[in-house]
């Protein structure tokens, strides 16, 4: 039986960055986020007070962001009120951004603590939050080991930034 292939250059990064040690020696994507706002191709989306907003590189569905403390904690015990509330501000906003944007059937929402609960960057907490469809593609991650993403994350970036309005 002929072998289906579909190339993602783009995972290439990820998946020599992505040791089973951990993050040693790897930038912080969170920590780097607020400064690459401007910078073009930026997958930056929103940098609040305590929190940023961004675009998963590696999206399980269109629309696909993440929300993290712009503060290095890795454990939400290490969060301060100040943090958590405006994270989860941040996902409410994000939940009716999502219904105007996308106009998906639901959401899922979650966190995924430490390396192995699968965190990518498992010394900076964040929040997914991931727009879904009835009849989505969800099934092609198990059936062919494929997700289809119809769009490109910078692209969803430009698409979501008019919603925050402009960097505080």
């Amino acid at each position: 039986m002929p072998v289906d292939r579909l190339f993602a250059p783009w995972r290439g990064e990820y998946v020599s960055a992505n040791t089973p040690a951990g993050n040693e020696g790897r930038v912080c994507i969170f920590c780097a986020a607020p400064e690459r706002f401007a910078e073009a191709g930026s997958l930056v989306v929103h940098v609040a007070a305590h929190s940023v907003v961004m675009m998963n590189r590696f999206p399980y569905s269109s629309g696909h962001v993440m929300v993290s403390p712009r503060r290095h904690i890795a454990r939400l015990a290490e969060a301060v009120p100040e943090e958590l509330q405006e994270m989860v501000a941040l996902a409410q906003r994000i939940e009716a951004i999502f219904g105007e944007a996308y106009k998906p059937d639901g959401m899922n929402v979650g966190m995924n603590l430490g390396r192995a609960a699968g965190a990518g960057f498992a010394d900076h907490i964040h929040l997914h939050l991931v727009p879904r469809w009835l009849g989505d593609a969800n099934f092609m991650t198990t059936t062919a080991e494929t997700r289809v993403i119809p769009e490109d994350p910078c692209q969803a970036c430009l698409r979501l930034r008019p919603f925050f309005g402009e960097r505080p």
